[in-house]
């Protein structure tokens, strides 16, 4: 295995945060209003998205090429704001570099504490569900709960596409979400970081009475909280900037982000990389 890459980062530094697609937005708003004085580096894969039918071999590939993308570009912190990258190759991910990495994971314990139905569904992608993570979540917290996992297939590929309230992006909801509430389900999580882009319309066909989990802003306290114990929260007064990056050299990428992130953005593409590195 190489060695880890050793970098000596400053608190000026930026924060490097990545998806398979635009998903991760969700994720970055959050973190700008945790920490506004932050520098962020955003990238976007969407030229592999989804990950969420892809090899798990893909998987690791594309997340080493970006972290050592954002390691070129010295980001002091990287957030993987992708929940099935982070069931696939976290761990390797963390083993491979040697700087702070923040990771999402579907929001079950708070999900757990909120239900009053006892039942609770997870909605995420197959791989995600699938993944040994999940399986470690669900051992923990499923003891005195029921938890029900939902693929939701094709909702990724809408957000990708900037529809968050047509007429197939609807149908799709309608269909996974109908027998979740049919079994009492009180409390959905929303397992994929493109979904809280659809938490008006979920929470429309949902109805009220059902909550709706998104652990971005805990993600967001989590960076707060690595940065400050690694002495590396900037302390300036200045106004972080943000720099968007895609996979996808598509002016509907740059559109979309724009849409997401409600101000008109530059994007950059990434350099070439292979999709699975060479030995």
């Amino acid at each position: 295995m190489p060695a880890k890459k050793s970098s000596l980062p400053t608190v000026e530094n930026p924060v490097g945060v990545f998806d398979s697609g635009v998903g991760g937005l969700s994720v970055l708003r959050e973190i700008r209003r945790e920490l506004p004085g932050e520098h962020l580096l955003y990238v976007a894969d969407s030229a592999h998205a989804p990950y969420g039918d892809k090899p798990a071999e893909l998987i690791e590939a594309r997340a080493i090429a970006i972290i050592e993308f954002l390691v070129s570009q010295r980001v002091k912190a990287i957030v993987v704001a992708c929940n099935t990258a982070t069931g696939v190759a976290i761990q390797m991910l963390r083993a491979k570099f040697s700087l702070p990495i923040i990771a999402m994971e579907p929001a079950v314990k708070p999900a757990v504490t909120h239900t009053k139905s006892g039942v609770i569904a997870v909605l995420a992608t197959s791989r995600t569900i699938a993944s040994d993570n999940f399986a470690k979540l669900h051992e923990r917290f499923g003891a005195n709960v029921k938890i029900l996992m939902q693929a939701c297939p094709g909702l990724v590929e809408q957000v990708e596409a900037g529809d968050l309230s047509g007429k197939k992006t609807r149908s799709l909801i309608e269909q996974y979400i109908a027998p979740l509430l049919a079994q009492g389900a009180d409390t959905l999580v929303l397992g994929c970081t493109h979904y809280p882009f659809l938490a008006a319309l979920i929470r429309e066909i949902a109805g009220p009475e059902v909550a709706i989990i998104d652990p971005s802003a805990a993600i967001a306290r989590e960076l707060r909280r690595r940065l400050e114990s690694t002495g590396l929260l900037s302390t300036g007064t200045h106004t972080g900037t943000e720099q968007f990056w895609s996979s996808a050299q598509s002016d509907t990428t740059r559109a979309v982000i724009s849409q997401l992130w409600q101000a008109d953005v530059d994007l950059l593409y990434l350099p070439h990389v292979p999709a699975i590195p060479s030995d």
